[in-house]
């Protein structure tokens, strides 16, 4: 970790093998062996992916991990049906969730600002912010997996009011992505997608 202690903050690129664990490697995992996930490895899954940045810190992602053939039972009929199978087998699966409500936490978590709660009062924007933060959360959690040395599914292919209704029912909790994790198992990957060209994306001004 940088020792931020310096009077100067010192950063330095991670290496060509770490790269490519995060990203030029890494694939969507489509099948998952039996290899069980633990409780340590979700938790430190976390403990990396928490530190992304949000605005005014407000962290608004929730999430539950489900393993167990009872959770398997309630989650997947309301997986589209052509992710169903890759969601049992994993040995985990993470459904990520905005918590609508998260301004109520901001004089702890912005305690320089804590004022800056009624900023959220606003139903409408506090939702957009916090289903846009959660989703950078999102971004970072999936990342955070494959630094566990885990693979990440993500999928959109469910029916949020229905994992609402089954998971988050009464609460303000509202579900962004649903996440299979594990090891890799027998042809998890399909081919490589092509990805847009520097020049395509990235002009300057």
């Amino acid at each position: 970790m940088t020792d931020t202690t310096d009077d100067a903050v010192r950063l330095s690129p991670i290496d060509q093998e770490a790269r490519a664990a995060l990203f030029f490697d890494a694939r969507t995992a489509n099948s998952f062996s039996d290899q069980p996930v633990s409780d340590q490895q979700i938790a430190e899954i976390w403990e990396m992916a928490k530190w992304g940045p949000t605005s005014a810190n407000v962290q608004p992602l929730r999430l539950v991990v489900v393993r167990t053939p009872e959770g398997k039972a309630r989650l997947l009929p309301h997986l589209f049906e052509q992710n169903r199978p890759k969601s049992e087998a994993a040995p985990a699966v993470a459904v990520l969730a905005a918590d609508l409500d998260f301004h109520e936490l901001i004089p702890r978590l912005f305690p320089p600002r804590p004022e800056a709660k009624a900023m959220f009062e606003d139903e409408v924007f506090r939702h957009q912010s916090a289903r846009f933060n959660a989703t950078l959360q999102a971004g970072y959690f999936i990342l955070a997996v494959r630094a566990a040395g885990l693979a990440a599914g993500p999928m959109l292919g469910f029916d949020p009011a229905g994992v609402d209704a089954e998971f988050f029912a009464g609460t303000s909790l509202s579900s962004i992505l649903v996440v299979n994790i594990g090891h890799p198992g027998e042809n998890p990957w399909f081919g490589r997608l092509p990805r847009l060209e520097t020049e395509e994306v990235i002009t300057w001004a």
